[in-house]
């Protein structure tokens, strides 16, 4: 009997099996995210893109998800290995307070990349014209699942506000407010800028963003210490008057469980590699992400991250050091 194993037969066969291995080899990490209608979605296009290319052995998929909380979730059921988690939301995750009370979810600590302004848009014609007036106002606090969602209700109740909500995906919220079906709603800004579906609303919809007094931000500064105060400068969008509101940071939180060599890498092709990062966000290119991240923090460090941070002789605050 002849055998079919030719020399050729069998230098093909061994290389498939080499790649078959390779492939299988292959660390494969989904990355959670937000809406595709979000600017926040391209950076962590950018980022999948950055770890495809100088981490090797791994491969990234970017998720479309419902933000922070939904992110959050998907990491305590192994759905993802890590994703957009705000630092308010992760903190409370972590601590298991709030929404999260009885039902912590370790997440930990990579990086913190932006600040994101919480903007309260209205239509100029909805005839709310200050923080005080929006009881009863038919207004989305951030999409279902969202960081932004949480924190909105969280600060209205703080202050003794009751809009009537409205919920929905951002796409939702647009068309609902163009068609009058709602007066506002909250949305993150991009660095001191509106974003782009405030942008949108915009275009044909007069708008204006609604400023904190000067007493509810003492209010806010003083019983939720989660997060920050800010003054955003005239000029997030042509004809804008200066405003204050309220902010927390935008971070790439991981499961513990995610390999420590693997979170090290991650972290140190992002640090180092910040030119696709500013691409699909303008607002970094002024902004220091480890020194962001060292200030902004909010939970312990993957083990892998602090090794990437130490080795650059950044000096970890305590409540950043990583925890068994």
């Amino acid at each position: 009997m002849y055998s079919l194993k030719t020399p050729l037969l069998t230098a093909i066969l061994s290389a498939g099996l080499i790649v078959g291995t390779a492939a299988q080899a292959e660390e494969q990490l989904l990355i959670g995210s937000t809406s595709t209608s979000s600017s926040q979605y391209g950076y962590f296009v950018a980022v999948g893109q950055i770890i495809n290319q100088h981490v090797d052995g791994v491969r990234t998929s970017v998720v479309e998800t419902g933000a922070t909380v939904d992110n959050l979730r998907r990491i305590l059921r192994n759905q993802v290995d890590m994703g957009l988690v705000t630092t308010n939301v992760g903190y409370h995750a972590y601590a298991g307070e709030g929404e999260f009370e009885g039902r912590p979810v370790d997440n930990r600590l990579l990086w913190v990349y932006s600040q994101a302004p919480q903007n309260v848009v209205m239509r100029e014609d909805a005839g709310v014209t200050s923080m005080a007036e929006l009881d009863g106002a038919r207004l989305n606090p951030g999409i279902t699942g969202s960081a932004t969602e949480a924190t909105t209700i969280a600060v209205m109740e703080t202050l003794g506000l009751t809009p009537e909500y409205v919920r929905g995906s951002t796409t939702d919220v647009v068309a609902g407010v163009k068609d009058n079906r709602m007066a506002g709603y909250v949305k993150s800004g991009v660095g001191e800028k509106l974003d782009g579906s405030s942008m949108d609303i915009a275009t044909f919809t007069p708008i204006q963003v609604l400023s904190l007094s000067d007493e509810q931000a003492e209010i806010l500064n003083e019983q939720m210490p989660d997060i920050s105060v800010v003054n955003i400068p005239e000029g997030a969008a042509d004809g804008m008057p200066a405003y204050t509101t309220w902010s927390f940071g935008l971070a790439m939180h991981a499961s513990p469980g995610l390999d420590e060599e693997t979170a090290y890498q991650i972290v140190k092709a992002v640090m180092e590699n910040p030119e696709p990062q500013v691409s699909a966000l303008a607002n970094l290119a002024d902004v220091d992400i480890a020194e962001l991240t060292l200030s902004s923090g909010t939970v312990p460090f993957h083990p892998g991250a602090a090794r990437y941070f130490e080795e650059q002789g950044y000096e970890i605050p305590e409540h950043l050091m990583p925890s068994e």
